[in-house]
């Protein structure tokens, strides 16, 4: 696995939990930031207990709590973000919809949202069904938030997969699963950092770049689609 070289290592924050102390999804949580870790990222936890402490998301409210203040603008700096989730219902837990929610204040930022980041996905659910189902819909809430997610989610079972400690489980495959998101989401940010500082510099110089370009002639694209 790369490691990062450059002066500030990429940023990882997690958000993830329950409101319950030392639950699956943030055990899960932490082995996958253990896992950015691995490739050189820093990593910034914010667990359950954190996301309990979050007021509900008031577009109306002119006004932010330190607690909000705090995860925006770990947000904002952060350069990949991997999201753990139980699957309550069918559906996203409302603890990490809310702080999910709480991001809106990113709206009008250079990087809008989750622009320009990684983002790992985690589902910790009590049976198959709703591991699937749920990691599909934090996927949809990402592209929604203009994130990327990562090539591999997270599913873990937690019928079948014990977390004995913060950093272990029972299921040595899980726990390998939930390394790879965080190694990919760190990995993406070296990657996407890199990208920027070769990139054009407007629209302007990529309309320049693109108008620069040989392009296929008429027939070679009837060829392609006949194909």
């Amino acid at each position: 696995m790369p490691r990062f070289n450059h002066i500030r290592p990429p940023l990882v924050v997690g958000i993830g939990g329950t409101t319950r102390d030392g639950s699956s999804t943030e055990r899960a949580l932490r082995i996958a930031l253990n896992g950015a870790e691995s490739a050189g990222a820093r990593t910034h936890l914010f667990g359950g207990a954190f996301l309990h402490s979050l007021p509900h998301y008031a577009p109306e409210s002119a006004s932010l709590t330190e607690a909000q203040r705090e995860l925006i603008e770990a947000v904002r700096e952060a350069d990949a973000v991997i999201i753990a989730t139980p699957g309550y219902h069918g559906g996203v837990s409302g603890l990490v919809k809310n702080a999910l929610d709480t991001l809106e204040a990113l709206r009008a930022d250079e990087r809008p949202y989750l622009d320009g980041r990684a983002v790992g996905c985690i589902v910790t659910a009590y049976g198959w069904q709703a591991t699937g189902s749920v990691l599909g819909s934090l996927r949809s809430i990402v592209h929604a938030l203009r994130g990327w997610p990562t090539p591999l989610g997270a599913g873990i079972n937690t019928l079948e997969t014990r977390f004995e400690t913060e950093d272990t489980c029972s299921d040595p495959k899980a726990a390998g699963q939930l390394a790879t998101v965080g190694q990919q989401a760190a990995t993406f940010a070296l990657a996407f950092g890199a990208g920027r500082s070769t990139a054009p510099a407007s629209l302007a110089a990529l309309a320049e770049q693109e108008s620069a370009a040989p392009r296929p002639s008429r027939a070679a694209n009837v060829l392609s689609l006949a194909s």
